[in-house]
């Protein structure tokens, strides 16, 4: 079992730390901004929208998983 991701709030961060507005995301991604500001409260993103957020973003959001189901593959037991 990977450990919990909450992408929502990794994105939100990310946005903050680059001085991006979430509406200019929302217009990127198709989305109005009042939908994408609430989906981005959720600790889970549909895999369509992370990957259109992924793209505007030139970010690799799903690597998040990635790198927490490598960790927990290290930690359970063989």
């Amino acid at each position: 079992m990977t450990d919990e991701i909450n992408i929502g709030l990794e994105i939100r961060i990310l946005l903050e730390r680059r001085g991006i507005k979430i509406k200019w995301l929302a217009e990127q991604v198709g989305c109005n901004n009042s939908s994408l500001g609430k989906m981005l409260k959720n600790k889970h993103i549909y895999p369509e929208l992370l990957s259109r957020i992924s793209i505007a973003l030139k970010t690799n959001l799903f690597e998040q998983y990635n790198q927490s189901f490598s960790t927990s593959v290290k930690k359970s037991p063989q």
